[in-house]
């Protein structure tokens, strides 16, 4: 079981646009299908109030409740935010603020032995980072420069507690895995 970040971003280092928009991912069209073996080892996940906002809107999750079973199945969601949020219909849900440790301890004890994943965002992740609750960061660096909008990790990780464990092309893509060691 492990806690890990996954995520695409630009080349210049960000998750999303300055308007908070992934539109930018979905225009690269060639790309192969590493979400399915990543979430089938996944037991628990983790977003913050803007990706899940996202993922409502863009998906119109609200409106068609079944598309969050379609990519994310039963898994337990465990959403950041100091808002009150919408709740997916049929999705077991849990709205959260403050800190990482406790939510963490409750998404280890429903993951099993399974993984936890950062949805993202990048802060959120930080604080995981900051908390030494992450154990793996899995980039799949897309080939755009976006010049602004949400950092991939807005947090200062030195070398010392990131070690390169993988790095493949495939397609426009280039997939970097870093294990991430104890601050």
């Amino acid at each position: 079981m492990a806690t890990r970040y996954y995520t695409a971003t630009s080349i210049d280092g960000y998750i999303a646009d300055e308007r908070n928009s992934l539109d930018w991912l979905f225009e690269v069209t060639d790309r192969d299908d590493r979400f399915g073996p990543f979430i089938a080892r996944v037991g628990a996940m983790a977003m913050g109030s803007t990706t899940y906002e996202w993922m409502l809107d863009h998906e119109k999750l609200l409106e068609n409740p079944s598309k969050w079973q379609e990519w994310y199945g039963d898994r337990p969601a465990w959403v950041f935010t100091h808002r009150d949020l919408p709740t997916v219909p049929g999705v077991n849900l849990t709205f959260v603020s403050g800190d990482v440790r406790p939510v963490h301890a409750a998404m280890t004890a429903a993951a099993g032995d399974r993984d936890i994943w950062l949805v993202g965002g990048g802060e959120l992740v930080g604080a995981f980072a900051d908390a030494n609750l992450l154990d793996e960061i899995i980039l799949g660096v897309t080939p755009v420069t976006l010049g602004g909008g949400a950092p991939l990790l807005p947090r200062r990780l030195t070398s010392r507690r990131l070690t390169l464990t993988a790095a493949e092309q495939v397609g426009p893509f280039a997939y970097l895995t870093y294990s991430v060691s104890g601050g």
